[in-house]
């Protein structure tokens, strides 16, 4: 009953769980490029779609503009570091821009001790991970905007364990990422993990975003 429900309410939220699951199965197989790029980047391109179909304000073109820009990101990496940084880079800052919409008013020392670690640690580890690497300083302003993001969402007024958390996964994805080019280099983590907790990480955050904006707790 449960999937019969989300399959006629919610069929772009299934659809794209489906080609997250498929590129995951597909990605380390003898699967043409081109294939797997239009279904890696049409599993976020669903959740922009799923987010515009359950609400129409402001926030969630935000989000829906964020998804787009990840998903044409996670492709453009694969052809082009340097743009797929780029988008992924613009996707974190839309989500910035989304979380500090609506930040919580009061903030625990917890809170906003975990906030700066996100924001300060981020780019550290990566500067870390990448040393003497070329593109080491690069690779730490992402680390920053990265950091930023998923310290902005964690203070946000959405809810801490579910957007907070998704943010805090895609910044555990990026830098496993970069460890696999790494400190990790050779070791199967990066690759097991690092493809889910992206999708996941935008999956909550989507899911999260647009049932609290339903629920018009920012009215």
């Amino acid at each position: 009953m449960v999937k019969r429900a989300l399959v006629e309410k919610r069929p772009w939220l299934l659809a794209s769980v489906a080609a997250a699951l498929a590129y995951y199965l597909m990605k380390d197989r003898n699967v043409p490029g081109t294939y797997l790029y239009l279904v890696e980047a049409g599993s976020l391109g669903l959740l922009a779609l799923y987010t515009l179909m359950r609400h129409l304000g402001s926030e969630a073109k935000l989000l829906a503009g964020a998804l787009v820009l990840a998903g044409l990101g996670v492709v453009a990496v694969e052809l082009d570091t340097w743009l797929g940084a780029v988008l992924l880079v613009l996707a974190y800052a839309v989500l910035i821009a989304l979380f500090l919409k609506h930040r919580r008013s009061v903030l625990t020392f917890s809170q906003s001790a975990t906030a700066a670690a996100l924001l300060f640690l981020s780019p550290a580890i990566m500067w870390a991970l990448s040393a003497g690497n070329p593109a080491a300083i690069t690779t730490a302003i992402y680390g920053l905007t990265l950091g930023g993001m998923a310290g902005a969402g964690w203070t946000s007024g959405y809810p801490r364990y579910r957007v907070g958390l998704g943010a805090i996964a895609l910044d555990a994805s990026s830098l496993l990422s970069v460890a696999g080019q790494g400190a990790l280099t050779g070791s199967p983590l990066p690759g097991l993990l690092a493809w889910p907790l992206f999708y996941l990480g935008f999956f909550v955050i989507a899911t999260g975003v647009v049932q609290t904006l339903r629920s018009g707790a920012f009215r």
